[in-house]
């Protein structure tokens, strides 16, 4: 009689560190963080059918040459069924989804030829990056030929990861876990990457998070992770899965997992530039506001294109700075407290009435999207804005009061995502 042995269980956590230990000999991550969150992404890409949704991985950087290709390619060799493109249309996208054997990991190289400032919007395939984070997300198309057209219903849900220059429109960004690469300094070595060799190597690995991603499947599909302290609504959808593989692997990996949502959640906040109107807000809060209950819109316009850390005084690409309209546009995508457009009102000073905004509009806005204000400095008495005392207008007031500037808060702004 043949004894039939059981398999001995796998160590998630060991197996997890040889995946790390792999992307450490093939790419230079920017921190430690992104080693965890890139190890984590690549298994739960073999559980994405236990979640409800699914985080994006964006390697991005400011100049080619920083990795991004590369790490792209390590985790093409782990993950499953990976598909590689780099100008692929919604339609063959939303067929390689719905393809027999099992859902595709998708992973879009030189992005920024889909998104970048001369691919003309690309609003399919954004629509389909956008519904594809969570199960169930279906579109609508067209099949057959010529005359003889029906209409289907086509799953976008699946794993993608992205690697391009410069940044991703801001409804794909907030679905992202954001690696900012860089080039390697001249003391950070890796490991020459040889297809025909390391390959067979990451598909090796990649067969043995399949075979665990199997053991742990259900306890995945029924956990419900915690969070780290803050960390809710989008970005806490975007890291669920990913805490979800860490606390099923154990060891130090939820530990360590926790430790990099808060660190790239943070850095993701403190770096998008995407979210314009935020930035906006912010600056209007504590730069020109800073406790005065109304302000003409040229003394708004004023301090903002007196702000060196601010993109405010060459905002557009004629390197012209933000105008009256411009600011009215940006302003009017926010509400009042009694859910109107924030619009310019007429401000009675002196003489005149000009027109600008009052601190009452803007408090809703303030306190839903902006990140909790910088502690003031001591050594901060007056507001960083052009004065407006009693019944002086703007144009009427000293010019020294016109042009006070704060000196002291020079502290970077946080951006809240």
């Amino acid at each position: 009689m043949t004894e039939t042995t059981t398999p001995a269980p796998i160590d998630g956590a060991a197996l997890l560190d040889e995946v790390e230990a792999f992307h450490r000999r093939f790419n230079i991550f920017p921190t430690e963080a992104a080693y965890v969150a890139v190890t984590l992404w690549d298994a739960h890409a073999h559980l994405i059918d236990a979640f409800d949704g699914t985080a994006r991985l964006a390697f991005l950087s400011p100049e080619p040459g920083s990795g991004k290709s590369r790490a792209l390619e390590i985790v093409e060799t782990l993950t499953p069924r990976a598909a590689t493109t780099v100008n692929a249309s919604a339609n063959a996208l939303f067929r390689l989804v719905e393809a027999e054997g099992g859902t595709p990991t998708l992973l879009f190289d030189e992005i920024d030829t889909v998104f970048g400032p001369k691919a003309g919007g690309n609003e399919e395939v954004r629509g389909f990056l956008n519904s594809g984070y969570r199960r169930g997300a279906k579109s609508l198309r067209c099949v057959g030929d010529g005359s003889n057209q029906s209409t289907e219903w086509f799953s976008s849900f699946c794993a993608v990861a992205m690697a391009g220059l410069g940044s991703l429109p801001d409804t794909i960004l907030t679905r992202s876990v954001i690696i900012r690469m860089r080039k390697k300094a001249p003391n950070e070595k890796a490991e020459p990457y040889r297809r025909r060799v390391h390959e067979r190597q990451g598909h090796a690995l990649r067969d043995r998070l399949a075979d665990w991603a199997a053991t742990v499947h259900d306890e995945v599909a029924q956990a419900w992770p915690e969070m780290p302290d803050g960390v809710s609504d989008r970005p806490a959808d975007v890291w669920e899965p990913l805490l979800a593989v860490a606390d099923a692997a154990g060891g130090f990996w939820p530990e360590r997992a926790r430790a990099a949502c808060v660190e790239l959640i943070k850095a993701a906040q403190e770096g998008d530039e995407a979210s314009l109107g935020v930035r906006l807000l912010t600056d209007l809060r504590d730069r020109v506001f800073c406790g005065a209950d109304r302000m003409p819109t040229a003394a708004i316009l004023e301090v903002l294109h007196g702000l060196d850390d601010a993109p405010w005084a060459d905002l557009n690409d004629d390197g012209k700075p933000l105008t009256a309209r411009g600011l009215s546009k940006l302003l009017s995508q926010y509400v009042r407290p009694d859910n109107t457009p924030i619009r310019p009102r007429g401000i009675r000073v002196g003489s005149g009435t000009p027109k600008g905004y009052y601190a009452e509009d803007l408090t809703d806005a303030w306190a839903r999207y902006c990140p909790p204000p910088p502690e003031k400095s001591a050594t901060a008495a007056t507001a960083a804005t052009p004065q407006v005392n009693g019944d002086e207008s703007v144009a009427e007031a000293p010019a020294e009061s016109r042009h006070m500037f704060a000196e002291t808060d020079t502290r970077p702004l946080r951006i809240a995502g």
